[in-house]
């Protein structure tokens, strides 16, 4: 099994490669598409656009919650491609690791002018994955 840091700092180096690349300003689709080959070809899992179900008042979802990028099962990657990021986009990734119960996620956001100003690790140190009015991904006790 992969390390967190090995898997965080392989999709770090890859979205530096594409970013000086390929340069901002394409749409957030195609980022995700090459990052998602890129990191495949590393010999990583990765899924896009992977739902999150969850429960709430004991009725199932899956159409609230998707993320970009899931790799190896294990970090949650969202991708952007906008001039600045807003705090909402951190509290995105946050709320996905929460109910997820993942320790680790990466925003990207490929419309910054250098990938070092759009690149924000997101750390899910909480003791409580998520309410316990919504479930997800988990079965009810």
């Amino acid at each position: 099994m992969k390390e967190l840091d090995d898997i965080t700092g392989a999709i770090v180096d890859a979205a530096l490669k594409i970013h000086m690349e390929l340069g901002p300003g394409l749409l957030e689709s195609v980022y995700e598409a090459v990052l998602a080959r890129a990191l495949e070809r590393r010999g990583f899992h990765v899924e896009r656009q992977k739902v999150i179900r969850f429960e709430y008042d004991g009725m199932a979802f899956e159409e609230g919650f998707r993320t970009d990028l899931l790799v190896e099962g294990r970090v949650v990657v969202e991708l952007k491609s906008v001039e600045k990021l807003a705090p909402v986009h951190s509290k995105q990734v946050l709320t996905y690791l929460r109910l997820m119960n993942l320790p680790v996620g990466l925003l990207i956001n490929f419309g910054a002018a250098t990938l070092k100003e759009g690149l924000h690790r997101i750390v899910n140190n909480l003791p409580t994955s998520a309410s316990p009015r919504l479930r997800v991904n988990q079965s009810q006790p």
